[in-house]
């Protein structure tokens, strides 16, 4: 099993989810972060950290997320590994807002 990142954090790039990852499992683009599922453990301490609710269990994922168990897999493998928080974007706010999460 593995968690899932799905296009709800395309734009933010909140990366509190790495800060408790205790296995290093985060990749990032620059505009979201992607898990490695071989690296991923499935401890799930992620899930509760994000702010736009964008993390997923494996089997608690919405059949409209369903192609990012895919995404995350192909991207996650190609790109650097992130273990330290980022600053988010610059429309991350807005994003989260419009999300309905958030003051």
């Amino acid at each position: 099993m593995t968690v899932i990142v799905t296009e709800k954090c395309d734009g933010c790039r909140f990366t509190d989810c790495v800060t408790v990852c205790p296995v290093a499992c985060f990749h990032t683009d620059g505009t979201m972060v992607y898990v490695n599922p071989v690296e991923c453990i499935d401890c799930g301490a992620c899930i509760p950290v994000c702010p736009v609710h964008a993390i997923y269990e494996a089997r608690d994922l919405p059949a409209e997320f369903e192609h990012w168990r895919g995404v995350n897999a192909e991207r996650a493998a190609g790109l650097p590994n992130i273990s330290e928080k980022l600053e988010p974007l610059p429309t991350a706010l807005g994003r989260q807002q419009a999300m309905g999460y958030g003051s």
